[in-house]
């Protein structure tokens, strides 16, 4: 393989893992290069943090995709930087040269600057923060329960707040709502009226890629389930345990849950491109990055703005498409052709779940508008016919339909007890 093309796609997210399938058929050396060992299905974080999966119903082994395929390799590391004039890419486990590079990084949560906000407030990107924000929440109902004499505290601590009212806040408020209704069967030293659960969206309007009768439901069904939905509502400030609006109001709080935005992750900077204000590289038609001619980025790292208002959302569906196109136009290029294919979005539409047997569905020329447990329906399988493996959309299915008929969520296990406090024998040696 020494004497074929070698590409270097960095990130095992939808868009890596979709162009090192497809380029695993071509004759080419491919090297995947990613921080973690897995594959993680994003969307479906908000359900590990709620205790509705596990870990490993949302997380695939890398390796495992390609085991059949001789011509790709996982390479772990942290991409660092790029030195484009010696085509190399830079990591803190040393160079990789590349005839070709697919920038596929990804991205991390927008704090908006508000550092305060970033130091105290809990992200949901990575697996890590998902289990991070499932420990802390069932953390808060234990020792809530041992403040029988301190209402104020425990009105602290069983008040969870999520900022942004994009699919993945709205996910969030309306599971950790039906996570409350399933801790009040358990908890008959709380008063569950002190649990304050609320939405908070800087705009007027919460999904803003579906129609307005769309959001209003959205908004409609999160209230009848109790959370507080606040509209036209800004951050601030976030110590930990108060969170400040902009018109000054005080809201105590131990949980702030920020879904509010998202930015590609630092290392797209180093790259030599010219980048939006949310770190994304701006590319070419054909996803090529801006004055490179070896260089690609695809999804949410990827600022595309070709015949569109704004840049194509971080979305899924989109850094599937790119992978294709890209894997299409990096043959050519190894081929010696010049006519490289521009890249045209196909808008599959937006959908979000806002609890069990609740979702809305916005219309597109592939599907009809829906709502309530038919979108609830719609949802689950398109989200099942993505996840990684048989056994996984089995198992992730079995759940579903488990916690819809009886709202059981087993994954209410406490997983970050200090290894001290549980063996201190241990320990000494």
């Amino acid at each position: 393989m020494a004497n074929v093309p070698h590409v270097v796609v960095v990130g095992g997210g939808f868009g890596g893992i979709k162009l090192t399938q497809l380029l695993a058929k071509e004759n080419v050396r491919i090297t995947l290069v990613d921080r973690h060992n897995f594959h993680l299905f994003q969307p479906l974080l908000y359900q590990v943090s709620t205790a509705v999966l596990s870990t490993d119903e949302i997380a695939f082994p890398i390796r495992a995709f390609f085991r059949k395929n001789k011509n790709v390799d996982l390479f772990m590391a942290k991409a660092k930087g790029l030195d484009q004039d010696k085509k190399l890419l830079l990591t803190n486990h040393g160079e990789i040269p590349y005839d070709y590079l697919v920038l596929a990084a990804g991205a991390t949560t927008n704090f908006f600057g508000i550092e305060s906000v970033e130091r105290n407030s809990y992200g949901m990107k990575t697996l890590q923060e998902a289990l991070h924000i499932r420990n802390h929440v069932l953390h808060m109902f234990e020792r809530s329960n041992k403040h029988q004499d301190d209402e104020a505290t425990r009105r602290r601590m069983l008040t969870f707040i999520v900022v942004g009212g994009g699919p993945t806040g709205i996910e969030e408020a309306g599971a950790l709502s039906e996570l409350v209704e399933i801790q009040k069967k358990e908890y008959p030293n709380l008063d569950f009226d002190e649990v304050s659960i609320k939405l908070i969206e800087a705009t007027p309007h919460v999904l803003p890629m579906m129609p307005q009768h769309l959001q209003d439901e959205a908004v409609n069904v999160l209230r009848k389930k109790g959370v507080d939905v606040m509209l036209n509502t800004q951050v601030v400030d976030n110590d930990g345990e108060n969170l400040k609006l902009k018109d000054g109001t005080i809201i105590p709080t131990k949980t702030v849950i920020w879904a509010a935005g998202v930015k590609a992750v630092p290392f797209i900077a180093k790259c030599g491109g010219e980048v939006d204000r949310a770190g994304r590289i701006v590319v070419e038609e054909n996803l090529l990055v801006k004055g490179s001619r070896d260089v690609f980025a695809i999804g949410d790292c990827a600022n595309f703005c070709h015949g569109t208002e704004r840049p194509l959302p971080t979305v899924a569906p989109v850094a599937y498409q790119e992978a294709v196109v890209c894997a299409r136009n990096i043959m050519k290029l190894i081929r010696g052709e010049s006519n490289l294919e521009a890249f045209h979005y196909k808008d599959l539409g937006a959908m979000a779940t806002i609890g069990r047997g609740e979702a809305v569905v916005s219309k597109t020329s592939m599907n009809p508008e829906m709502t309530g447990f038919l979108g609830w329906c719609a949802w689950m399988f398109i989200h099942l016919f993505r996840l990684a493996s048989t056994h996984t959309k089995l198992t992730v299915a079995i759940k579903w339909g488990w916690n819809l008929l009886s709202g059981i969520r087993l994954g209410r296990i406490i997983t970050n007890i200090k290894l001290e406090d549980e063996m201190p024998n241990m320990m000494k040696h």
